[in-house]
């Protein structure tokens, strides 16, 4: 589903309402200033093929600039005149923040990631950035396919050779691509298919979103944790098909045959820290930062506070709630889950009660709440069967492109009524709610 475009939103404003790049798809921005960041360590005949490659880019050469940023490689890699190198001591191996020191001397307004085994076709800073051109909040991708340059020249031109020598794609990443319209339908979970060997965002917004996390410290999963934040922030995320670059050697997954079980078991135990979704956060666990705040109504008397509180929890967990004051010489008390305060957390889904609820129907609810993690959905009213609006659920990606942009329509608002979602009666019969035997009399 796409998002609804407001009646009086135009290709000439700043944004575009949820995920919806294509509405800009008409228009080819003035080339803008690019800076290539390149990310290196001690493969020179790669480096040599990607600079090559880039050198015959069709983006006006006076509006492109190339960093090398090189990870601490033994000797020094050499590069032609016009190309800056930085470099960073060898701490082992640190991708993240060899790209952050690349950024960190860029003077571009888009930067486009690479790495020097990946080199691009003639069309690809062109293809690449058009988008982060248009829009502050784009993040692109690109397509990587992989060739076996072996004994190929490093001067031979890519688009050219590559196809002859052609290695499989990963299947997997393909079929993403081709199921949510190049990531026109993102979601939550989206940022699994966003590789920073073929990136691009605009200066700003990677400035706004902050650089890559340099406490990885191992293949992969960087590029994952910076993306997950960035649609947090807003990003406007862009599969561009025809931006292609080639990876020199097989996909990771196909390198020479070994069991990648450590390698990938340690890339997802610290995504498990960091990114509180379903499919990368542990089935239990609590995540470090909540994934779901519950903030119920002040004054509850503690009975009502009870069943409220338990009836979330049952259906959701992992969640937090938050109470102006926790009932004393209750079980809500003892549990890690619930807390006091009046400052909210930063939440990817934050649900304000407007009356205290009971949950009949936990599957209907946390239905209702998954819808928050589409592209095009902000916020949700939630009304129950009776038709009485019990809250208002909004999410983190929301709260940033309204303070982004002072407007809250880039994000669709859902009314939603939900079955077995009911406000509580004054006094509601907590004996009955934890016996699990009581009807909905009891409750409601």
């Amino acid at each position: 589903m796409s998002a609804a475009v407001p009646e009086d939103w135009t290709d000439r404003m700043p944004w575009v309402p949820g995920n919806r790049w294509d509405l800009l798809a008409h228009l080819d921005p003035e080339p803008p200033r690019v800076t290539v960041i390149v990310t290196h360590y001690a493969q020179p005949t790669e480096l040599a093929r990607t600079l090559a490659a880039l050198a015959r880019q069709d983006h006006p050469a006076d509006r492109l600039e190339v960093v090398v940023a090189d990870d601490g490689s033994p000797v020094a890699p050499e590069v032609p005149e016009g190309v800056r190198l930085v470099r960073q001591e060898d701490r082992g191996f640190r991708a993240a923040a060899a790209r952050n020191l690349g950024a960190s001397v860029a003077t571009g307004d888009v930067l486009c990631f690479l790495d020097a085994d990946t080199a691009p076709e003639p069309g690809y800073v062109r293809a690449l950035t058009r988008l982060p051109a248009l829009l502050t909040e784009a993040v692109t991708v690109g397509r990587r396919r992989h060739a076996d340059f072996r004994g190929i020249p490093v001067d031979a031109p890519v688009a050219r050779v590559a196809p002859e020598v052609e290695l499989p794609e990963p299947q997997w990443l393909r079929e993403a691509y081709e199921t949510s319209g190049n990531l026109l339908r993102a979601d939550d979970r989206s940022y699994r298919h966003v590789i920073s060997a073929v990136l691009a965002c605009s200066r700003s917004f990677f400035d706004e979103v902050g650089g890559f996390d340099e406490s990885f410290s191992a293949y992969g999963g960087e590029d994952w944790e910076w993306t997950h934040r960035a649609w947090q922030a807003g990003a406007v995320l862009a599969h561009v098909p025809e931006a292609v670059a080639w990876h020199d050697g097989p996909d990771w997954a196909g390198r020479d045959g070994r069991d990648r079980a450590a390698e990938g078991n340690a890339q997802t135990l610290r995504l498990s820290q960091l990114i509180p979704v379903e499919g990368s956060a542990g089935r239990g666990l609590l995540p470090s930062t909540p994934d779901l705040e519950v903030v119920v109504p002040r004054g509850l008397a503690p009975d009502v506070a009870f069943v409220c509180v338990d009836s979330i929890l049952a259906a959701c967990p992992r969640a937090t709630v938050t109470m102006d004051a926790v009932p004393q010489g209750t079980a809500l008390a003892a549990d890690a889950r619930v807390r006091a305060g009046t400052d909210p957390l930063d939440a990817r889904v934050t649900l304000e009660l407007d009356a205290a609820i009971v949950v009949l129907d936990p599957e209907a609810f946390v239905e209702a709440l998954a819808s928050l993690g589409e592209a095009e959905v902000g916020t949700l009213a939630l009304f129950s069967p009776e038709g009485v609006r019990v809250g208002r659920a909004g999410n983190r990606r929301a709260r940033h492109r309204a303070r982004r942009w002072t407007d809250t329509r880039t994000l669709a608002e859902r009314r939603v009524t939900v079955p077995g979602m009911h406000s509580l009666r004054e006094t509601p019969h907590v004996e009955a709610w934890v016996g699990g035997w009581g009807s909905r009399e009891r409750f409601v």
